[in-house]
């Protein structure tokens, strides 16, 4: 049930599920001009495609008519880096999936009244769902070495969170609003009763091995009374406002430019919900923007 590392994934069963790319038949394949990177950025990006390789994830590919770009995106963690395909002209050509995703508000406000909760995330979860066999190719990329194709639902696919969205709606229809509530592969356990709290966690873990959804041992927490959920601190009281977020505010300096106003707006906008007349208090803010748009 648990994964401590991609190899310890199986992947789930492609007649349950599989990431199927719907390209527009009017848009012509693009082939991206190969970007150059510094040697010690290219020993990085090597390093990440031979692990991907390791696991099954990737495999070398010839001759395809779409191919993309490897970027480097800096993780929190100082001076590392995440490995990521640029992914744009494919997603350009690719209608939008609209699947509903469930809304953040309402499922955050039916885990408050629970004494207990329990948080799960999946590892990896989009890597998790296999490619559709004759959309492989389609999602190629290039590095200094050679091209490769995805075997997995990659990151950074348009309509990858719509598919695991319908993955696992399927998977825990019956648990959803009862016990559970899912948001792509953020998983919540609930239970208004300490002593219902091992059955809805026994209910949830005999799915995720019927389906060999595996979970990330780090990002989970069990039998708690509070927890982080969709950036919401939530409880048994109700929802409050993560420390992170009111922190984050505090530490801003007054903002002097348009682009500082943006950002304070934007950390405001986050505790909407917790501010009375919300609006009103933002009001300067807006106005401001709108004057230093005008001067522009």
């Amino acid at each position: 049930m648990f994964a401590w590392s991609p190899s310890d994934m199986p992947g789930i069963d492609p007649d349950i599920i599989c990431h199927r790319l719907h390209v527009n038949p009017a848009s012509k394949p693009v082939v991206q001009k190969r970007r150059n990177f510094a040697p010690e950025r290219v020993a990085i990006i090597e390093a990440e495609i031979d692990k991907l390789l390791d696991v099954g994830f990737i495999e070398e590919v010839s001759y395809s008519e779409w191919l993309a770009n490897v970027v480097l995106v800096a993780k929190q963690e100082k001076g590392k880096w995440k490995v990521c395909v640029d992914y744009t002209d494919l997603n350009k050509a690719c209608p939008k999936d609209n699947f509903p995703l469930p809304r953040i508000d309402q499922l955050v406000d039916s885990t408050s009244g629970n004494q207990l909760l329990s948080f799960m995330d999946a590892y990896s979860g989009y890597n998790q769902i296999m490619m559709y066999d004759d959309d492989k190719a389609k999602t190629s990329f290039i590095i200094e070495r050679g091209t490769y194709c995805y075997k997995v639902m990659p990151f950074g696919l348009k309509n990858a969170g719509a598919t695991y969205q319908r993955l696992v709606n399927k998977i825990f229809k019956e648990q959803i609003g009862r016990t559970m509530e899912v948001y792509v592969d953020d998983m919540l356990v609930k239970a208004p009763k300490h002593g219902d709290h091992l059955k809805n966690l026994t209910e949830t873990f005999s799915l995720l091995r019927q389906y060999r959804i595996k979970l990330n041992p780090s990002k989970c927490t069990f039998g708690v009374s509070s927890g982080r959920f969709l950036g919401y601190l939530v409880t048994q009281r109700g929802i409050e406002a993560h420390p992170r977020q009111i922190k984050a505010i505090l530490e801003m300096k007054s903002p002097s430019t348009v682009k500082e106003i943006q950002s304070l707006t934007g950390r405001a906008a986050v505790l909407n919900r917790f501010l009375s007349k919300s609006t009103d208090k933002c009001r300067p803010f807006f106005k401001s923007l709108k004057k230093g748009q005008k001067d522009k």
